[in-house]
């Protein structure tokens, strides 16, 4: 991997800032073209530091580094995987599934990565369309999930799923959440979904508490077409939910198709990154039993 000029992203905030001139200065020093996400325009006016929007730092940089939390990184994904810019996260709060690096030892594992000692994950995104009668009306990716879901009532969702065009089941629930590997860890995990390896080519299908107590969590093949069709008569209160996108103007006669990307999102991570341990701290497993 060959990089010239590196995008820093992160929510400008003092503290997101300290570590983004940190970064800065030691990638400048090494001869690297830095630009910054226009978010920071003014804690950044004094310096020599040039800036642009996500959408243009994703055409010029080789590399970007997300600087905050697993959210900061999902945002610049689903952006940056137009332009197959590989993504490194710096962890700045408790540690993330996707930012695995510590503020604290960000310049020395930086340096590993940058001389191509590194592990790259290919990660897929979902794509999410509403469909109105033939109409396309919106379409949105997700790295996450996509989440159809009630919304301001207290009434459940009624609608039917199809599988590739085959017909799955009909339920009454809260909504349902249809997740990536990546996503497994999310808010499909706490909606009691199964934890996905990152690399399994596969798409989980989460019910928000179904009416049905049967109705269970279902893994399917990574290349199926997901669709959703509303079936109650009265008047819906639902939106789709991707990632932390929401689009509310659903109406009960538009048909939600869920699919695989076909863009995908790379993402470094340090030498010697382990899934299962992350897994386990984050999960607090195995807690007070040691090998």
């Amino acid at each position: 991997m060959l990089v010239k000029t590196i995008g820093l992203i992160g929510k400008p905030e003092d503290c997101v800032t300290g570590t983004l001139l940190a970064l800065s200065d030691f990638l400048i020093k090494r001869d690297y073209k830095v630009f910054v996400e226009e978010h920071f325009i003014s804690f950044i006016r004094d310096t020599p530091l040039d800036y642009c929007t996500l959408s243009e730092l994703g055409e010029r940089c080789d590399l970007a580094i997300t600087i905050g939390g697993d959210g900061t990184l999902l945002t610049a994904a689903r952006t940056l995987a137009a332009h197959d810019v590989p993504l490194v996260g710096i962890n700045m709060g408790r540690l993330g599934f996707l930012v695995d690096i510590s503020s604290s030892e960000m310049l020395a594992k930086l340096e590993q990565i940058l001389q191509g000692e590194y592990v790259a994950e290919e990660r897929f995104l979902l794509e999410a369309k509403i469909f109105r009668g033939e109409r396309l009306v919106r379409e949105q990716n997700a790295l996450n999930e996509v989440v159809v879901q009630r919304c301001a009532t207290t009434g459940m969702v009624e609608f039917d799923t199809f599988v590739n065009g085959v017909y799955l089941n009909s339920q009454r629930s809260d909504g349902l959440i249809v997740s990536t590997p990546t996503g497994s860890t999310a808010y499909a995990l706490s909606g009691g979904g199964p934890i996905l390896y990152p690399s399994l080519d596969a798409i989980v299908l989460v019910p928000i508490n179904p009416h049905t107590l049967s109705n269970r969590p279902i893994v399917v093949d990574g290349n199926s077409r997901v669709e959703i069709a509303f079936t109650q008569k009265e008047p819906i209160s639902t939106q789709v939910t991707c990632d932390d996108i929401s689009i509310s103007e659903i109406e009960k006669s538009d048909k939600i198709r869920i699919e695989k990307s076909t863009r995908t999102v790379k993402i470094l991570h340090p030498a010697g990154y382990d899934f299962f341990e992350i897994l386990r701290a984050k999960l607090n497993w195995s807690g007070g039993y040691h090998h």
